[in-house]
């Protein structure tokens, strides 16, 4: 699988720059090492914001903290390493759409919201997330023993997918075009890496996409209960 260097030397690559980087962390010293230091991890955790990768999420059982907003009844304290909250879900959910039943009388949805009955369907929680002054993101839900399925930094490129490591190197030539071509020449250069990031993103979210599957079993709220 690719190294961060890989991808730095295939984005050099696209711009057709001959040099090759041996490291950038700590950059070798060479103006392209320097830029590929400066624009990798800008590139890697954008493009892993712009889609729920497969390979970035992930589900952890929170830790609760002490509650300080009463509207809500339970506050859990948020990974460190994470970039969208996905869901919360009750302990025992298999899914995002948990097949199991929720008695008529049981209203999934509750803060601010209008009840919905339902009995084996959506079940992911409401929540709202606030970063205390220290820094610390902590999650208000009303759900006891609440589940968290997230997306998180990923460090290691061996991890990406193949066609996630082509549109970061795209997403990374783009930002280095500037900086390495200059002028008009490296705005029209980056712009038509833009073009190639974007090709490639739709092919590769796309791919990503199939890889997963959630059965959905849609219940309407008149005959749950039968």
């Amino acid at each position: 699988m690719a190294s961060a260097v890989d991808i730095c030397n295939l984005a050099l690559a696209h711009l057709g720059d001959n040099a090759t980087v041996s490291s950038i962390d700590p950059p070798e010293g060479s103006a392209q090492a320097e830029h590929c230091a400066r624009f990798y991890l800008i590139a890697r955790d954008s493009l892993l914001e712009m889609h729920t990768w497969n390979f970035s999420m992930r589900r952890v059982a929170l830790a609760q903290v002490t509650q300080t907003w009463p509207e809500w009844q339970y506050a859990y304290a948020l990974p460190s390493n994470i970039i969208n909250v996905l869901s919360v879900l009750p302990e025992d959910a298999s899914d995002d759409y948990a097949a199991r039943f929720v008695p008529s009388d049981t209203p999934v949805f509750a803060h601010n919201y209008s009840p919905v009955i339902a009995a084996g369907r959506y079940v992911p929680q409401p929540y709202t997330i606030e970063t205390q002054t220290d820094g610390t993101q902590i999650l208000y839900t009303n759900m006891e023993n609440a589940v968290l399925r997230y997306t998180f930094h990923v460090d290691d490129p061996a991890q990406f997918s193949p066609l996630f490591t082509i549109t970061l190197s795209w997403y990374l030539a783009s930002m280095l075009a500037g900086p390495i071509i200059k002028g008009d020449a490296g705005a029209a250069e980056a712009k038509r890496c833009q073009q190639m990031m974007a090709v490639y993103l739709q092919q590769a979210r796309a791919s990503d996409s199939n890889q997963r599957k959630i059965n959905v079993e849609h219940i309407v709220p008149w005959t749950s209960g039968r």
